[in-house]
């Protein structure tokens, strides 16, 4: 691991936080309730209600910057994009699971939020861990115990998209789209 994870104020593409434990098939009526992402497109007012269908104060007792480990089939159920926009806004950094919902791992991508799936994750992190994040390796270190895990790899496309903020925010440094040459 780097010297510049240990810095205060980290990279662009490279983030620190607490870890967040969850098990598998965490779907997005979990993330946020279907009652609460019917009610607005502010995503200011999604994050008040991230996890919610766990922990009704999760947005509460978050800092900005933390991270959420999960298990197998994270982000099932609906298609919609308010589940990651919750969770980017409420400051979650990265979501690390076993497995996505596809439709979820997708959305991520688009809205900026780094999504790592990292199949052998499960017992390796536990709640509370410090977890530092590098985008551009797409590579999770866990800070307490010292072990590093390799993300699944994604086209580098994807990962600048991350790093950018999402696909409106890449779209606006380089005028065109990722898969456009």
């Amino acid at each position: 691991m780097s010297n510049e994870l240990n810095h205060k104020s980290s990279p662009k593409g490279i983030s620190k936080g607490k870890a967040w434990i969850f098990g598998d098939n965490i779907n997005t009526d979990i993330i946020i309730p279907f009652r609460f992402k019917s009610r607005t497109n502010d995503p200011n007012e999604m994050a008040k209600y991230a996890m919610y269908g766990y922990d009704p104060d999760f947005h509460k007792k978050i800092s900005n910057g933390d991270v959420i480990v999960a298990g197998r089939n994270f982000g099932g159920g609906s298609s919609r994009e308010q589940a990651p926009v919750a969770l980017k806004y409420a400051g979650i950094s990265t979501v690390i699971a076993q497995s996505f919902a596809r439709i979820f791992y997708r959305n991520s991508f688009t809205v900026g939020l780094p999504a790592l799936e990292i199949p052998e994750i499960k017992g390796k992190i536990k709640q509370g861990d410090e977890i530092a994040v590098d985008i551009a390796k797409f590579t999770a270190y866990n800070l307490v115990s010292g072990q590093t895990f390799q993300a699944r790899p994604v086209p580098t496309f994807m990962r600048q998209m991350v790093i950018e903020g999402g696909l409106v925010e890449y779209y606006r440094k380089y005028g065109k789209f990722p898969w456009i040459d």
